[in-house]
């Protein structure tokens, strides 16, 4: 490899070098750093709801407060963490490598994703100068109502949506024209699949949302009557609009950590994947079910009898390509030679609490039950077992497999292990009781409640402070290897996986490759062992 090969992403120092970059992998870690800052806004966001119903009555804060605080950790989280997640972070820096590409298809274009994400994240930490109680679905006629700052709100989320639009269509042209010879469809990773499924949901689903959210400040402005019932308008319009986009988000959030177990698995099982096109058509299936399904959010709005059971049916379809998932990742793990490293654990964790949140969501599905549980504490606890199980479970897996390619040093795995028992304690001792005082009927979003309630609250926000330790302590230890001159040197392939990304040294010199590869073979071999640090 040449002296200019050898030079990293990492390698130009200063903050304009970074500003002006169109290197995916450095536009990734930007993407990385800023969802990680807001990931830890947003969860001590949710530590203070917490605190606050840990008994019954007033804690630290009035019933006012606590609805900005509950807003501000639902809109932080969805919008700004969860959405752009693990598909503009390890989509970015992993995916073109997986291909065998130099970079994405639109260098300037992605830049210009990640300019708008900032400017749209600006524009609602302006909005939250004066803090808005709608929750994060924005619901009207109250968000129209209320007169705090929703449109500034609203239309930072319009931005966030616009540049996850960019982000989408760039990396479905870098899927389709810049693969690398011999990289055929059932030649691609899994993840790379599972990107390109979110990608699609992200092109067709989100324009739905923007154009929802740009009538919602016409009609605040304009006084346009859209969804407010004064001025002829529909407020149930608004929220079938909302859930067009905002049920396939859920697989937006979700199908990238599934590819992101479907990598780990067979690789710290030492055996191929097992249903390998299965697995790689379910993330087609759900993204195109993922539309078909919205109108489960709507069971108690008046809609008729057969929309339901044609929602109902359609919602519990959505199992069949989830589930092809779940065996296939099973039978992968049976008589496999399984390696608990860190990057296992966080994965079989996936497995385990998504589980949860899927079959907790077949009773949703279902209208009778639906009628009883919704708006109660147990949607509250499917809702999380789906999102924080799925979706930042399967992002901190990520984290602990790519970080050594990444930055090309290893973490400390002793406590990174002590990091995920707390993450996973933490999290079921946070949720089960959730799911109780929803069955026992305690209303979510509630500010107090009757004192028959106070234990399962108690447990939850236990629960949650073990959760927030666990997740505190395994990002301190990524940024300690980080940026320590200690920190032990990662070899290319530290854990004998077989995708084009280990191929390359770690951390990836800025064109991937020193000539775009040729591949001919099977990407799941995994003959080969683990290397060592050197």
């Amino acid at each position: 490899m040449s002296s200019e090969t050898q030079e990293t992403y990492l390698s130009k120092k200063g903050i304009w070098e970074w500003i002006v970059s169109v290197d995916h992998k450095r536009i990734g870690l930007l993407y990385i750093w800023s969802i990680l800052i807001f990931f830890i806004i947003g969860g001590t966001f949710a530590l203070l709801v917490r605190t606050e119903l840990i008994a019954p009555g007033r804690t630290i804060v009035g019933p006012d407060t606590y609805n900005i605080f509950f807003t501000l950790h639902g809109a932080i989280m969805v919008f700004i963490f969860i959405v752009p997640g693990i598909v503009a972070t390890f989509g970015n820096i992993i995916m073109p490598i997986q291909i065998g590409a130099a970079d994405v298809a639109f260098p300037k274009l992605n830049r210009l994703s990640y300019q708008i994400y900032v400017v749209g994240v600006i524009v609602i930490l302006i909005g939250l100068l004066h803090p808005i109680d709608t929750g994060w679905t924005f619901y009207t006629p109250y968000s129209i109502e209320n007169d705090s700052a929703v449109i500034t709100t609203v239309f930072g989320a319009f931005l966030l949506g616009f540049s996850s639009i960019l982000t989408g269509l760039n990396f479905l042209v870098t899927i389709h024209k810049m693969r690398a010879p011999g990289m055929t469809w059932y030649r691609m990773p899994l993840f790379t699949w599972s990107i390109y499924a979110t990608s699609i949901i992200q092109v067709i689903a989100t324009p739905v949302i923007g154009i929802t959210l740009l009538l919602l400040i016409a009609e605040k402005t304009l006084g346009v009557g859209f969804f407010n019932p004064k001025l002829g308008g529909d407020p149930v319009l608004f929220e079938h609009f909302f859930w067009f986009y905002s049920h396939p988000v859920v697989y937006i959030m979700i199908l990238p950590a599934m590819g992101v177990v479907s990598e780990i698995i067979p690789v710290f099982s030492r055996k191929p994947i097992f249903g390998y096109k299965a697995i790689a058509w379910s993330s087609i299936g759900i993204a195109a079910v993922s539309f078909l399904v919205w109108g489960h959010h709507l069971f108690v709005s008046g809609q008729s009898a057969v929309v339901g059971i044609v929602f109902s049916f359609l919602t519990m379809l959505v199992a069949i390509p989830t589930a092809i998932k779940v065996f296939n990742w099973i039978t992968t793990l049976w008589k496999g030679q399984i390696q608990l490293d860190p990057p296992m654990l966080y994965a079989l964790a996936f497995v385990f609490l998504f589980a949860i949140g899927g079959l907790t969501g077949i009773f949703l599905a279902s209208i009778n039950l639906d009628v009883s549980l919704h708006d109660t504490y147990y949607v509250v606890a499917h809702f999380h077992y789906t999102m924080q199980g799925g979706t930042v479970i399967g992002l901190m897996a990520a984290l602990m497999y790519w970080f050594p390619k990444i930055t090309g040093k290893m973490y400390n795995q002793k406590m990174a292990k002590v990091a995920f028992w707390f993450t996973f304690i933490g999290f079921n001792l946070t949720f089960i009781p959730q799911f109780l005082l929803g069955l026992h009927g305690m209303p979510r979003r509630y500010y107090d409640y009757l004192p028959q309630f106070h234990i399962y609250h108690f447990l939850s926000t236990i629960g949650a402070y073990l959760l927030g330790t666990g997740y505190v302590w395994a990002l301190i230890n990524f940024v300690v290897a980080a940026f320590s001159k200690k920190a032990e040197k990662a070899p290319a392939n530290p854990w004998g996986a077989e995708t084009l990304e280990w191929k390359v040294p770690s951390p990836p010199p800025p064109l991937n490759f020193d000539e775009i590869p040729t591949v001919t073979d099977w990407p799941y071999n995994l003959g080969q062992k683990k290397e060592t640090a050197a």
